[in-house]
């Protein structure tokens, strides 16, 4: 073979090899994690709601839709679980950090954010050649070392606490929280004139993509609206497409929403719902006055859903227009039920900061404004179940699950039925990228996932997760709860329960109605058994909060 002829080889095969290695990073795949903030179960349109909801509606039929996926009861132990495939007690989670104790100090369960005993998503991806990108609500750490940046998100805007305003004003929760935004860990001291919270959510994100979209390697995305978390805001325009809607009252959404999951087949035909709480009263015993503004709160509820789905459809559309829709593993859920609870629970409130705020009719949802979906409109949301957010029963861990992987699939547009828990998503996410995870990561021992993966499951190839995959603890503020297959034992202080264990039947009774404990006390003690031993492999403390405010 001459010189010539020699090089010339050499050459294709170096082209050959180039080519192969862009193919190969082409292809490797993209994933975008959307997560919504006090979503109820009802509230999207493939989920039995009357929001216009056509993005996440589409996701479902090009997709599999997942009725019966749980997380925790509140914001920061679900995303403590997310980011770690663990038991929220096990990432340092075992409390909100708003809702910390005195005997709570020296426990590292219950250290208030996201411990370094466990190795976070983003830090597992990054170190295998992913792109990091994180928008939206954090909650898992305020300090330098415990914000995104350091967690192995590349590109951050974050909110750090649990919320506040959508607005440009800042204003917390309550006087004593802050309303901290950070910038790649550094504190963002204002916002532009124009903010409001979805949108800019969306268009910094979009600009984190875009950024980096030609040098080949796939991203991990995490687009973590606070919509439709209170204080209740939107766009006005958009309030105003739902004015009227909710005349009708939180009886009759109830009760549409509870036949339309059984006219979807989510739940059972015969399914009977938990009942409205004594302490909200019925539509038709309230004034003229509260039922317009109690309408107006679920228009302005209404509003931020149906803008956040046009918001995801800027995001598709521009994957589309990149070219990389189709090589993008979309998952989409709420991080707990709808929020039930008045703007007094928040700690450190105060009746004077509360009256400090504009919630005549007119300006109820727009700046200078606090309202709340409240227990009325969040029991419509959550039906047929027991209680909302905060609460271990189902109203509080159960939430729309939507997920979407690459291409197309021969089982898109169906539901599955089956129980899987928030702590499979990361081992599900490394398993679709081809990640390992391992008990030395940076330098450091950290815990091996509990959670396992079910991309089986999303690809179709089963019916069903791995056999524990329903084999579930909870506890948070002292509410307790076990989970197997359909059976669950349920613990709650009166009023919410009888303070005993009581059991249930979760697929013939979705609203926890009808303690089967006297039926079946061999059961209720098995599982009670299963809950001790869960809570000393997971070092539980006997603590409980008041959350009857």
């Amino acid at each position: 073979m001459g010189p010539i002829i020699t090089a010339l080889v050499l050459l294709i095969s170096s082209f050959s090899i180039w080519f192969g290695v862009a193919e190969a990073k082409e292809t490797r795949p993209n994933i975008l994690l959307i997560v919504a903030d006090d979503l109820g179960y009802s509230d999207i349109g493939s989920f039995g709601g009357e929001i216009a909801t056509p993005t996440l509606d589409k996701l479902a039929k090009e997709g599999l839709q997942l009725t019966n996926f749980h997380v925790l009861p509140s914001c920061s132990p679900t995303r403590s679980v997310l980011m770690s495939g663990m038991d929220n007690h096990q990432a340092g989670m075992g409390t909100m950090g708003e809702f910390k104790t005195p005997e709570m100090e020296s426990h590292p369960g219950y250290v208030g954010y996201l411990n370094l005993e466990v190795a976070a998503l983003p830090e597992v991806l990054n170190a295998s050649g992913y792109h990091t990108y994180m928008a939206g609500k954090w909650h898992l750490g305020h300090e330098k070392n415990t914000r995104p940046h350091a967690r192995g998100f590349e590109e951050t805007f974050a909110l750090l606490p649990g919320g506040g305003s959508h607005w440009s004003d800042m204003k917390p929760l309550s006087p004593s929280q802050t309303m901290a935004y950070s910038r790649n860990g550094k504190p963002v001291e204002s916002l532009p004139d124009d903010f409001y919270s979805t949108t800019y959510y969306t268009d910094v994100l979009l600009k984190f993509i875009d950024q980096n979209k030609e040098d080949g390697k796939p991203f991990f995305a995490y687009l973590s609206y606070t919509a439709p978390h209170d204080p209740l805001h939107a766009p006005k325009e958009y309030i105003e497409k739902y004015k009227g809607k909710y005349d009708v009252g939180w009886d009759v959404l109830r009760e549409n929403r509870l036949q339309s999951l059984k006219d979807l087949g989510i739940i059972h035909k015969d399914a009977k719902p938990f009942p409205r709480l004594a302490s909200v009263k019925s539509w038709n015993e309230m004034s003229a006055e509260e039922r317009a503004e109690a309408a107006r709160d679920m228009e302005v509820y209404a509003a931020m859903v149906d803008y956040m789905d046009e918001q995801i459809k800027r995001v598709f559309d521009y994957l589309k227009e990149i070219g990389q829709y189709d090589n993008t593993m979309i998952l989409f859920f709420s991080d707990n039920g709808a929020n039930g609870h008045l703007p007094t629970a928040y700690p450190g409130q105060t009746e004077e900061y509360l009256n400090s705020f504009d919630n005549s009719l007119e300006n109820r949802g727009l700046p200078n404004s606090y309202i709340d979906a409240g227990p009325g409109w969040s029991q419509a949301s959550m039906s047929p179940s027991r209680m909302f957010k905060a609460f271990t029963s189902e109203g509080g861990i159960r939430t729309p699950m939507l997920v979407k992987l690459p291409g197309k699939t021969t089982h898109a547009g169906t539901m599955n039925h089956s129980f899987f828990h928030v702590r499979d998503i990361m081992p599900t996410i490394l398993d679709f990228a081809g990640v390992t995870h391992s008990e030395q990561f940076d330098g450091r021992k950290v815990r091996l996932m509990q959670g396992r993966s079910v991309l089986d499951l999303f690809e179709g190839k089963v019916a069903t997760p791995y056999a524990e995959a329903s084999q579930v603890g909870y506890e948070l503020f002292g509410l307790k709860a076990y989970f197997v297959g359909d059976w669950k034992i349920l613990q709650m202080p009166k009023p919410f329960g009888t303070g005993e264990w009581e059991l249930f039947d979760l697929k013939q009774d979705p609203a926890e109605l009808n303690d089967l404990s006297e039926q079946h006390p061999e059961k209720r003690q098995e599982m009670i058994a299963r809950w001790d031993q869960y809570k000393i492999d997971n070092a539980i403390l006997d603590i409980s909060l008041d959350l009857s405010k």
